[in-house]
């Protein structure tokens, strides 16, 4: 998790909730309590607040020709690696090592947001997710999420729309 400024931590907020505060943008936060054992943190999320799997997004964070990039997708699909490489107009896409993913974004996994982020890195938001009036992402760490308009999103992470999911 990324270090907490003493106004983060009097307030209780995330990196990601912070962010969304400064930038004045309308957002509801939905706790939840992790159960370590669910084998996906996604679903979990989607289960835990009763939001449709297609309107939960994960944040997933990868390796397109040496530089790491995050891709935004439902947590009812998977991620496309090679439209992910395309989006952003590399040739090879990888999962990142979980240890540069989570030491570059300041997030622990399973709870990495695409708001809030230590360094800040291209963003590829599903172009799914403009279906929707409001999607879930994480808000920085496990057991909470945001949900917010798709475009508040884009616009906040300067994200590029593309279809990068599969079903």
């Amino acid at each position: 998790m990324a270090k907490k400024s003493k106004k983060q931590q009097q307030s209780g907020g995330t990196p990601a909730t912070v962010a969304l505060t400064a930038a004045g943008v309308a957002y509801t936060v939905h706790a939840y309590e992790h159960d370590p054992a669910h084998p996906s943190y996604g679903e979990e999320a989607a289960e835990a607040m009763g939001v449709s799997p297609d309107r939960v997004f994960k944040t997933l964070v990868a390796d397109v020709d040496g530089s790491l990039v995050v891709a935004v997708v439902p947590v009812a699909g998977s991620l496309d690696l090679k439209a992910l490489a395309t989006a952003v107009g590399g040739k090879r896409a990888a999962m990142a090592d979980p240890a540069a993913a989570e030491r570059t974004t300041g997030y622990v996994r399973g709870g990495i947001s695409p708001l809030g982020q230590r360094k800040k890195l291209p963003t590829v938001l599903d172009a799914s997710a403009r279906r929707h009036v409001t999607i879930c992402v994480s808000a920085g760490r496990r057991g909470l999420e945001v949900e917010l308009a798709p475009d508040d999103l884009a616009h906040l992470t300067e994200a590029v729309c593309a279809p990068v999911a599969r079903a």
